[in-house]
């Protein structure tokens, strides 16, 4: 077999692999790691997976290619074993064919390959004449005397016996000096006795120190006095040792260097952690393990990570609170516009910690729609106590095991999210935020809202036992903040742990304050601009506001900013470019002696650039924000006028996650056998609204004014359709049912109800209306969509506190206790012929 002249090298510190034998090398230099990645692992054959092993020149500490011996190992690579987490850690098993020397290194990067002359023949190819060697037959006979001292249990020795008498001559000095107990630079020079006589006498005094050793242990044992070794021979070193690939570069390294063992800097820090004396215990028995077990075994890598883990993790270290209450308040305001609810909550989080410096609980979670500053808060928080901040993004998590950890019982394992934020961190009192957690879902393997339970309970969480650590965790230091979007995907019992904090959506005005302090220097400097380049006016961001988004918080407002920051960037760019080019074209110019007063051209005129700031109105909006190039329609038309004009239309108001928004409901009918369809993905709640209208409307219609045929209609021969636009949309929830009745009366009496009107509100079978959640939000989504007229239950007059004054100064409202009410304020003249239902709240009962 003729090895190739070009080998990729495997250098190797800690070891001498000569021919013939196995050897496990971990794979630890990043050069030998990449050569492993893309020369090994792409090939399956055995010829493509013959490599050069060599060593380091003896007494080297270097690792670089200068300091490496001359003669290697050719080797083929029998087996490679190892793991990619947490950082690729590779061990590969390799048997040595032939000595080579390196002739010329053909390159050092990304891994050391070299031209090399063979030394030596490979197994099977003819064997060297023996007629000259004088002590090879001497060698052979030690070599069976010491096989028959040893034990036959040992798997190494056990072959051996077996293929004594076939294997030739010239393998046996390389074997078994790789199987005694010999030095680095003894086994150097077997390698390095390329003569086969040579070899055998560099051999021959390893095997028989072994026998004598061997002899000297075995009289002690029978004499009991172990005094008979010679000086500094201790027992172990008689025995014989397994064969190299049985040997960890870690155990090497402790038997010549234990001050600089990377065990035991591991103990070190183990030790200077500061951990509690359950956790220091659980330390101490892994680390009697590892150092027990081979470097080789897949459990090693996962011991010492776990070992790193705990070492790193702040068992003791903590951040001093720096808290400053009247600091506190201006911060927030000076970062966060409106929000005036959720600022005095965390002020009196602030206040109370500040008086008492130890808080247990609450746990804060601020409920509302995306882009209305939930996060940053949070963020404003731990800077204002002066602690670490760390985020977990909580939505589409499926599985308990990224809360509580995997267990350590494969390969992988890994601790939870909340044990790596801590290690990240770096202390245990930071804050965290919790974020999206009514995103969280329940999958195969586990529910990890209830794995959250220990987490947030303030009574439960000084003991968190994380599946990875298996010993608990104090998280009691740590301040834990949730957001959601909706507080209905929350869990009950995980709800009940936490104090919820409501943060409506924005009216405009606060937009607009929002994006001149905020938003639009954020985006000049994103797009590279300045003040002296680009202006927005009030109006114009006001505009933007109105006609181009509608939506609870600012993110798309943001967007918008960004589209017109992007435009002006472009007329910038073009006239800098303009600039350069009238610039160069002056050079030339003054090259050819023009003369320097020649007035500029027309053509010259019209690349000049415009006048700086460029100032962004209405008519620049509407420019750039447009469907074209010429000045375009806004996206959002209101359209309630021309919806409005005829019957059996009415409109409505929703709560979303995303806020509050209007809705359109429209109905229909046809001649059929009273069936009612419903369309526009409702869900179970929405559809009994629905039913309790019709009810309702049937049983009065005589009183809503209808005639004698429409009322014989309605209750005999009439199927009605009932749609809500939008149907991709799921929509659900009770506040539909007073815009649905009202949709239903204005379909069979005929007469429209009010444009300028939106209502909501949730009805009972006798005609009652109930209170709804979710006014402010309805009350500004009205607002921004140019409805001043609003239809709300009685029972919510006092939830109209929390709507700034500036948008009650503009609204009308009217209040309802019955449906009776709601069509009055509905329709243009009202019912008078309905009967009114006396509601009297005042009134308690007596008792029996």
């Amino acid at each position: 077999m003729a090895i190739p002249r070009n080998l990729p090298l495997l250098i190797i510190a800690d070891g001498v692999l000569l021919p013939g034998s196995s050897m496990r090398v971990p794979v630890n230099n990043p050069k030998n790691m990449v050569m492993v990645k893309t020369h090994i692992l792409r090939h399956n054959t055995l010829s493509s997976t013959v490599i050069g092993v060599i060593p380091r020149r003896a007494g080297s500490e270097k690792d670089d290619l200068s300091e490496i011996h001359d003669i290697g190992t050719a080797a083929v690579v029998v087996q490679v074993t190892g793991t990619n987490w947490p950082k690729p850690a590779y061990t590969l098993l390799v048997t040595g064919l032939c000595r080579f020397k390196v002739d010329k290194l053909l390159q050092e990067d990304p891994y050391a390959m070299a031209r090399i002359t063979q030394l030596d023949k490979v197994p099977g190819d003819g064997e060297e004449d023996m007629s000259s060697v004088n002590v090879a037959e001497t060698f052979r006979l030690h070599a069976n005397q010491l096989l028959e001292m040893l034990d036959v249990s040992v798997p190494i020795v056990g072959k051996l016996k077996k293929v004594m008498e076939k294997l030739p001559l010239t393998r046996l000095p390389d074997i078994f000096a790789s199987i005694v107990k010999a030095s680095y630079d003894e086994k150097l020079q077997v390698l390095d006795a390329v003569d086969i006589e040579e070899r055998f006498q560099k051999a021959l005094p390893l095997l028989l120190r072994q026998l004598e050793g061997l002899r000297l242990l075995k009289e002690a044992k029978k004499g009991g006095d172990r005094s008979v070794l010679p000086p500094g021979l201790k027992e172990k070193d008689t025995i014989i040792l397994k064969p190299p690939r049985f040997r960890s570069r870690d155990a090497e390294r402790r038997d010549r260097d234990s001050d600089g063992d990377e065990i035991s800097e591991l103990e070190g820090k183990i030790k200077a952690a500061g951990m509690p004396e359950h956790a220091a215990k659980a330390c101490e028995k892994e680390l009697k393990r590892l150092k027990k077990m081979p470097a080789a075994m897949p459990e090693y890598a996962m011991t010492r990570n776990y070992l790193e883990l705990m070492a790193d993790l702040p068992w003791s270290k903590e951040s001093d609170d720096t808290l400053d209450i009247t600091k506190a308040r201006v911060d927030l305001d000076a970062d966060h516009y409106g929000l005036d609810k959720l600022k005095k909550r965390v002020i009196e989080y602030l206040a109370v910690r500040q008086i008492k410096n130890s808080l247990k609980g609450p746990i804060l979670c601020f409920i509302g729609p995306p882009g209305v500053g939930k996060t940053s808060v949070g963020r404003s928080i731990a800077q204002t106590l002066g602690r670490k901040f760390y985020r977990i993004s909580l939505g589409g998590c499926y599985d308990q095991s990224d809360i509580r950890g995997h267990r350590r019982t494969y390969i992988g394992s890994m601790p939870g999210r909340i044990i790596n934020g801590l290690r990240t961190a770096g202390v245990n009192n930071p804050v965290f935020l919790l974020d999206e957690i009514d995103k969280l879902g329940k999958g195969l393997h586990g529910d990890p809202a209830a794995a959250l339970l220990e987490v947030l309970d303030p009574e439960q969480n000084f003991t968190f036992t994380d599946h990875y650590l298996n010993v608990p965790f104090d998280l009691s230091q740590v301040l834990f903040i949730a957001t959601a979007n909706s507080a209905a995907t929350i869990p009950t019992p995980l709800l009940d742990r936490m104090e919820i904090i409501h943060v409506p959506g924005y009216t405009q005005e606060e937009k607009a304050e929002i994006a001149l302090r905020h938003l639009v220097s954020k985006q000049l400097k994103e797009h590279g601009l300045t003040e002296e380049q680009l202006q927005f006016t009030e109006d114009g961001i006001k505009l933007i506001i109105a006609r181009y988004t509608r939506e609870s918080g600012v993110r798309a407002l943001e967007r918008k900013l960004g589209s017109v920051c992007r435009a002006v960037a472009v007329k910038v760019a073009e006239h800098q470019s303009r600039q350069k080019s009238i610039a160069s074209s002056s050079k030339e110019e003054e090259k050819k002696d023009v003369a320097p007063c020649q007035q500029p051209t027309e053509d010259a005129l019209i690349e000049m650039p415009p006048e700086m700031p460029i100032v962004i109105d209405k008519l620049a909006v509407r420019d750039i924000l447009g469907v074209s190039h010429q000045p375009g329609p806004a996206i959002y038309e209101r359209e309630k006028s021309e919806r409005l004009s005829q019957p059996g239309v009415a409109i409505g108001l929703a709560w979303t996650t995303m806020g509050g928004e209007i809705m359109f409901v429209e109905a229909a009918k046809m001649g059929g056998d009273r069936e009612l369809t419903l369309t526009g993905q409702l869900g179970d709640v929405m559809k009994e609204s629905a039913q309790l209208a019709l009810t309702w409307v049937r049983s009065h219609a005589a009183e809503c004014g209808l005639d004698q045929k429409t009322q014989e209609d309605l209750l005999r021969k009439t199927d009605v359709h009932i749609h809500f636009p939008a149907g991709a949309v799921g929509k659900d929830g009770p506040s539909a049912g007073v815009t649905i009745t009202c949709v239903l009366v204005s379909l069979f009496s005929d007469r429209c109800v009010r444009c300028d009107t939106a209502m909501t509100g949730e009805i009972t079978l006798r005609g009652m209306v109930s209170a709804v959640g979710g006014i402010k939000e309805k009350v500004l989504a009205a607002h921004r969509a140019g409805i001043y007229r609003i239809i709300l239950p009685k029972r919510n007059e006092t939830d109209l506190e929390e709507v700034p004054k500036n948008v009650l100064s503009q609204m009308t409202f009217v209040f309802a206790r019955t449906l009776e009410d709601v069509l009055d304020a509905a329709f243009e003249g009202g019912f008078p012929h309905l009967k009114r239902t006396v509601v009297s709240e005042d009134v308690i009962p007596s008792k029996l």
